[in-house]
């Protein structure tokens, strides 16, 4: 079967005295059936040369399923009279949401089990199904959730009356993913977020249950900013919190008084980001405003006027501070050290810190409801420990295992995590995670995978994959490069990988992946790179900055065409992104975003395997970016080496939306990988 040539149609884009040729920008015409036959087209290419890697898909599929628990369960957390939980059943693709009435844990086993929302039963077959939030009233009868049915970000927005399971007043539609929807404390108000056209959160609606008129209560007409919904933990007050890369202000409401004025904190200012808590009397202000890696400061709630804050404790440059979770008995925060996840405990006017054994770990605050409760919940894991929940208990300090994830067909004392450090070119040393089993390690240079993302201080953290135990269990090594554009090694460590210095993300992962070659952990013919995302911006520019490392690259809804998608604020979350990547309008962003993005730097050379995937109702890297890339590639590389695009004709930006549906599609990219590795069933 020949590989799908779509046609070229001249289009060039001039600004700054510079000509882009894009020959494949009609590819964004959605409403085009030309467009569509051609995605089909390469659909098809796709499954043709994927059938001879079915038996090896089906096999890595089924020993996934051996290894992940058959229920995906969360902890229970309390809140009032009840915990509240969700779980994914077996041979389900979504999650239940449940609550059982119980006074203490210790009571929780022999409550009645109550079904607050069955995602399953609102699931139609084939279809694209996401459930993103679940809102129980704090009267506990009345239970709001967003659904969506096409993967974009408009969602709508349901009521539910828990005693019947009743509808209550219409659908509100156009309600943003997540972030958007607050209670009140009386139960009779919602607060929710509109998008614009482009899909940016930016009205804020009060609804009065029963009354078919809502209240618009706040714009934002900045396009680099957007909005979202918070409340306090104890609950005594609704938060909007607008932003941007790297400004923010917040309005605080009273929650037991919905038609109260809000009122603003502190204006935004460029540069100074800071979000809001209230405990004991004050507000508290995690910002970064004088301190690089953030600090708490603290105001009394009678008289909030910025000019008085005081530090709630001193400010240290190696702690990079993410979150405040304020109970009744003292002060959780959670942030980063070291490279690694951090909680410390705030009481008494000191801050202690929890330790760990293991060298690479995950650990972060769970789901916490109850601001009253002396409990808090976490959870911790790393490459080798599946997800293990643990409740601290701020009156004695003492950390009680809770529950740990069964993971079936698994023996820890087989596999290795190591903590690697890359140096890179400019001298900087570069974090990288590594898991293996013991036996692979003494088999090198092996085949080995390197995974990495680096954009929007998101951190991929050392964490517990069971389905990765198919990939260990080959003789693979798994290895995440910890590159600059994250924050693992603190709000720095992102700033040096965003806007003039972008291209830091791309050499680092280069320099971590030579590492690896000259250590003699893998070769060049037996090294894969992963990345979705932003981590297919990574994937894209790699490929042309060292095509020669990788014997096979898998980019999943890959942004790779900078220049073209940043001039364009209609396309959604565009304009969001200028203080990421740059605007493009200005002579020097451009010239040097044009230097690496992936679609403009194809040349006429080698490429390894490459495997694109893509979501036609992708709201955040539209289907056209990896569609006009693979076309290009097809025009220009000299190999002949396998290039495969699949799209998912009814999803967005993460796929299958099912649980299981989602297991088949990292088994078909892992079948892919696999045998261009040379390891095959």
């Amino acid at each position: 079967m020949q590989a799908p040539k779509a046609e070229r149609i001249p289009h060039p884009h001039e600004l700054h005295g510079d000509v882009r040729s894009d020959d494949y920008y009609w590819l964004r015409e959605k409403e085009n059936p030309a467009v569509i036959r051609y995605l089909e087209a390469e659909n098809a290419y796709f499954d043709e040369h994927m059938k001879p890697l079915r038996p090896l898909q089906n096999a890595l599929y089924e020993d996934m399923l051996q290894h992940i628990p058959e229920a995906d369960e969360e902890i229970p957390a309390q809140q009032g009279p009840f915990f509240y939980y969700s779980r994914i059943n077996p041979g389900q693709q979504y999650r239940t949401y449940y609550r059982r009435r119980a006074a203490a844990r210790a009571a929780f086993e022999s409550a009645p089990e109550e079904v607050i929302l069955d995602v399953n039963a609102l699931a139609r077959d084939g279809e694209f199904l996401d459930v993103s939030t679940v809102r129980v009233s704090p009267s506990h009868d009345l239970v709001a959730y967003l659904i969506n049915r096409d993967g974009t970000d408009r969602y709508t927005l349901l009521v539910q009356d828990l005693k019947d399971g009743r509808p209550v007043d219409a659908p509100i539609e156009n309600v943003f993913i997540g972030g958007s929807v607050a209670w009140d404390a009386t139960s009779r108000y919602l607060f929710y977020l509109t998008v614009d056209d482009s899909q940016r959160p930016y009205r804020l609606w009060r609804h009065k249950l029963g009354e078919a008129q809502d209240v618009l209560l706040h714009q934002e007409d900045d396009i680099a900013f957007t909005q979202h919904l918070a409340k306090t933990r104890d609950g005594a007050y609704v938060l909007l919190i607008t932003s941007a890369k790297t400004s923010s202000e917040v309005r605080y409401l009273p929650s037991d008084n919905a038609e109260a004025e809000w009122r603003l904190f502190a204006p935004r200012r460029p540069g100074v980001l800071y979000e809001l808590e209230h405990w004991n009397g004050q507000f508290l202000n995690l910002t970064n405003d004088g301190a690089e890696n953030f600090t708490v400061l603290a105001v009394s709630d009678q008289n909030p006027d910025p000019a008085q804050q005081r530090p709630l404790f001193p400010y240290d440059a190696n702690r990079y501070l993410q979150g405040i979770l304020p109970f009744r008995a003292g002060l959780v925060l959670s942030g980063r050290s070291g490279g690694l996840t951090q909680i410390w405990v705030y009481q008494d006017a000191r801050l202690h810190t929890l330790t760990w054994d293991e060298p690479l770990y995950t650990v972060y605050p769970r789901s916490n409801l109850d601001f009253e409760t002396a409990e808090v919940l976490l959870q911790y894991q790393s490459p080798l420990t599946p997800k293990t929940d643990y409740a601290y208990d701020l009156a004695s300090g003492q950390l009680t295992l809770l529950r740990q994830d069964a993971v079936r067909h698994y023996d820890p004392t087989q596999y290795v995590e190591q903590r690697l450090w890359a140096k890179a070119r400019d001298g900087v040393e570069v974090p990288l995670s590594l898991v293996a089993r013991k036996d692979a390690l003494d088999k090198t240079p092996a085949p080995l995978i390197l995974y990495g993302y680096g954009s929007y201080g998101i951190n991929v953290d050392p964490a517990f994959d069971p389905a990765r135990l198919a990939l260990l269990d080959r003789g693979v090594i798994y290895v995440i490069a910890h590159v600059r554009g994250g924050s693992e090694m603190g709000y720095p460590w992102y700033q040096d990988g965003k806007l003039m210095k972008k291209k830091n993300t791309f050499t680092d992962f280069v320099d971590a992946a030579q590492y690896l070659v000259d250590a003699g952990y893998t070769a060049p013919g037996t090294m894969a790179a992963r990345g979705r995302s932003a981590g297919g911006l990574l994937m894209g520019a790699i490929l042309n900055l060292r095509p020669d490392l990788f014997q096979v690259v898998a980019p999943g809804v890959p942004f790779v065409d900078v220049v073209t998608t940043m001039l364009d604020a209609s396309i959604p979350l565009t304009s969001l992104e200028w203080d990421e990547w740059g605007n493009p309008a200005d002579p020097e962003y451009y010239a040097y975003m044009k230097s690496y993005s992936p679609y403009d730097n194809i040349e006429a050379k080698d490429y390894p395997h490459m495997l694109v995937y893509t979501g036609l109702n992708d709201p955040r890297v539209g289907y056209f970016e990896p569609a006009k890339w693979v076309a290009r590639m097809r025009e220009l590389k000299t190999d002949q080496n396998q290039l495969l695009l699949k799209t998912h004709m009814g999803a967005g930006h993460g796929g299958s939306s099912g649980r299981l549906a989602r297991l088949q599609e990292q088994a078909e990219e892992y079948a892919f990988i696999l045998d261009k590795l040379g390891i095959r069933e």
